[in-house]
């Protein structure tokens, strides 16, 4: 008998199985692929390798500006590739690490809930039987593939882990969702001198964001020669030929080596046997801020929620289901989760938009500056510009940061901080911040 089974081995079971083991309860965790889960071996991880590999071409290339040229640069698509392969191995050995040192035991396979109660709660993986005490869900999301004709059995159509499972890059590519996963393709191939078509039905890409950065990013790419179709629907795809209607009604169509469907991702709730316990589920499994379901020793955790879909806060969550089974005060809280986009610029954001805030009738106060305020963002980000948004309460309370600039991803979490402890401005201002660093526009936009 485990103190604690957790089913699947991403950000939140991982994480989980490690937190629970340091404590000292018996943990067994089941993966049928590989640890990790999305995030590191088919997501966050090797996208951001590849990107990575992309912005130091873009360098290298854009490198006159800066004094230094470079001449006949080239890339070597293949060898991107493999690095993203050998950086992934090494962070899942890492992973298997962890769990040894913290005494989990890790069972290869896939497991199937088979029945439980209030006290037990039984799986089987393979042909061995198991029971724990409780259990965590964590199962993750995969990717929307909408019913689109022509999409079924088409070669030319892929999702995300199709796309990063590539090793030569395409001739051209039309993504299909101008969301983050299909931004940031965008970026890394538009980055390789490939003709990219981003096709997005709401009237905005990364729906969600700020509107104004949003609508900053795509005039960024746009002048770089991504084209955009926003407010369109597409209809059916024809071999590697997409046929949309544009916002006016017409048709249109694009044609590309390769076609990139991102328009979503949705919780994984069959296949594990979640139907031989009575665990309540809607858009995804239910759960209370202690990441526990209906029934008392059964909880979730990470994407299979439906709630937010980022591995960061199936961490987080995991935390929170553990320290829960441990008798810990903690409850999760979601009012300071940040997003990030990783183009080139990339995009980062905490707590309310204007436009979550508008349609919620909070009030608030907009302090607004561009990224050239910062000493080191002019230094090292010739001829771009930037924003920094900050939304502040009438109590003088951080609501919410958006940013657009590199490296804005790397300071998000100053205000994550500042939102989830309410610290004021006045609090804000009181910080020393280094000087010169781009984090320094936080403070200078709220002076």
């Amino acid at each position: 008998m485990y103190d604690l089974a957790i089913i699947g081995g991403g950000p939140a079971g991982y994480v989980a199985a490690e937190t629970a083991g340091a404590k000292g309860l018996k943990v067994i965790l089941f993966e049928k692929r590989e640890l990790g889960g999305v995030c590191l071996n088919e997501g966050c991880i090797p996208t951001k390798t590849l990107l990575y590999s992309a912005k130091m071409y873009d360098h290298a290339t854009g490198g006159k500006k800066y004094g230094v040229t470079a001449a006949d640069v080239t890339y070597e698509y293949k060898k991107m590739a493999d690095r993203k392969t050998k950086v992934v191995r090494k962070l899942v050995a890492g992973i298997k690490m962890k769990m040894e040192s913290h005494n989990v035991e890790v069972a290869r396979g896939e497991a199937v809930i088979t029945g439980g109660d209030s006290c037990t709660i039984n799986i089987t993986c393979g042909d061995q039987a198991y029971s724990a005490k409780k259990l965590i869900i964590c199962t993750g999301s995969e990717a929307f593939v909408p019913p689109i004709p022509g999409i079924e059995g088409n070669t030319s159509v892929m999702t995300n882990r199709e796309m990063l499972a590539l090793t030569e890059a395409p001739e051209s590519l039309i993504v299909i969702g101008g969301g983050v996963i299909g931004m940031e393709f965008a970026s890394l191939y538009n980055s390789l001198g490939i003709p990219v078509t981003v096709i997005e039905m709401m009237p905005e890409i990364l729906g969600g964001m700020d509107r104004e950065i949003s609508e900053m990013l795509r005039g960024i790419y746009a002048k770089r020669g991504v084209r955009f179709s926003i407010q369109c629907k597409v209809t059916r795809i024809d071999g590697n030929i997409v046929h949309y209607t544009d916002a006016d009604g017409n048709e249109q169509t694009a044609e590309g080596d390769r076609i990139l469907v991102s328009v979503g991702r949705r919780p994984v709730l069959k296949g594990f046997g979640l139907e031989n316990i009575a665990v309540e589920t809607e858009r995804g499994i239910k759960v209370n801020e202690h990441m526990q379901t209906n029934m008392d020793n059964v909880y979730a955790a990470g994407d299979v929620t439906g709630f937010s879909m980022l591995a960061h806060t199936a961490s987080r969550e995991a935390e929170v289901a553990v320290n829960h089974i441990l008798g810990i005060d903690d409850r999760m809280e979601y009012n300071a989760i940040p997003g990030v986009v990783y183009t080139n610029p990339e995009v980062s954001c905490v707590g309310l938009t204007e436009e979550q805030a508008i349609k919620e009738g909070t009030e608030y106060i907009l302090h607004k500056l561009p990224m050239t305020y910062a000493g080191r963002f002019v230094a090292e980000n010739e001829g771009q510009t930037g924003l920094c948004k900050v939304l502040v309460s009438p109590e003088d309370k951080v609501l919410g940061v958006h940013m657009l600039g590199n490296p804005c991803s790397e300071f998000i979490c100053a205000a994550c901080m500042a939102i989830t402890n309410g610290l004021t401005v006045q609090q804000l201002k009181r910080a020393v911040f280094p000087h010169p660093t781009v984090c320094e526009i936080l403070k200078e936009c709220v002076c």
